[in-house]
């Protein structure tokens, strides 16, 4: 018993002033602020030695509530650029000109937008077999849509690139505010790499697409919902995800070539947040995935409070 009194004579002290600072005997730590994730964020790119762009906001997010560092630094878009083609897919099927059954004959023979030249993939650095297995055959628009999102097949993006038009798809993506993202071609066109006549984007521009899926205003909201569950089927996950508890959905996209990689899209949190992480400069592209990694963790915390 005497012992019993003690402990709780020396625990009074200690659970008054936690109670002075405002932290209930139970209570978790408060979440960081804005600030302080921001530097935090900020010293992890600095270490890296990378040039880096980051944009987070939640959904409903606040006037000013964001964290960003270097949002309109422009860079090659690589397969973020998929998400724009699937918007303009959907706009299409919305409006009546074309159907998710809808047929295209699977082809590898593509033309330069340099001087219409022709050049093919390469099935090795494709990261979807698939599609090439129906080489001469039909797919449905559907079919590629998801191969080009989850599988981020490149020779299923050119064939609807090529359905759709690189132009059509670049006023969509103007039309609805993403004016840092540019839409030239198809990928792996050399010819055009070469010239410098890339797709583009900066991370303000990715933001804004997924800003406008998650609110469902993307085409319409049921065209946003499906858009948002083939994202969510994604499956390269060692960026964005990998920095969060298990078990947590994620709606993104990635996209690698060589000292790039990016990863962009919506965290499911307690306050669901936009995360958009560009990469350039680390040809390791496992030390640029834990960096993304490493930021997703650093603001995790700030989508756990609702508004």
């Amino acid at each position: 018993m005497a012992e019993m009194m003690l402990a709780a004579r020396l625990a009074a002290p200690v659970l008054l002033a936690l109670l002075a600072a405002g932290l209930p005997e139970a209570r978790q730590a408060r979440p960081p602020t804005l600030a302080a994730v921001r530097t935090e964020v900020q010293g992890l790119v600095r270490a890296s030695g990378a040039e880096v762009a980051v944009v987070w906001r939640p959904l409903d997010a606040r006037r000013g509530e964001a964290v960003l560092l270097n949002e309109k630094m422009r860079f090659h878009a690589a397969s973020t650029i998929k998400v724009p083609v699937m918007i303009e897919l959907f706009r299409r099927v919305q409006a009546g000109n074309l159907k998710f059954t809808d047929t295209v004959t699977v082809t590898n023979a593509f033309h330069s937008i340099v001087d219409g030249s022709p050049y093919e993939l390469s099935a090795s650095v494709d990261s979807d077999g698939e599609t090439y297995k129906a080489m001469g055959r039909p797919m449905t628009l559907a079919a590629l849509c998801e191969a080009m999102i989850t599988v981020s097949s490149n020779l299923a993006a050119n064939l609807l690139i090529e359905k759709l038009g690189p132009r059509a798809i670049q006023a969509t993506v103007k039309k609805l505010g993403a004016s840092g993202m540019q839409v030239l071609r198809g990928v792996e066109d050399q010819k055009a790499f070469d010239a410098g006549r890339n797709n583009t984007t900066d991370a303000a521009g990715l933001a804004r697409l997924f800003e406008l899926l998650g609110q469902g205003k993307a085409v319409s909201a049921k065209a946003s919902a499906d858009m948002l569950d083939i994202l969510k089927r994604q499956t390269f996950n060692d960026g964005i995800p990998a920095g969060l508890p298990s078990g947590t959905l994620v709606a993104h996209k990635t996209g690698t070539i060589t000292a790039i990689n990016h990863d962009a899209g919506i965290v499911y949190a307690k306050r669901p947040y936009v995360l958009v992480v560009l990469v350039r400069g680390l040809t390791d592209q496992k030390q640029s995935a834990a960096l993304i990694a490493a930021i997703s963790r650093a603001v995790w915390p700030l989508g756990q409070v609702p508004k």
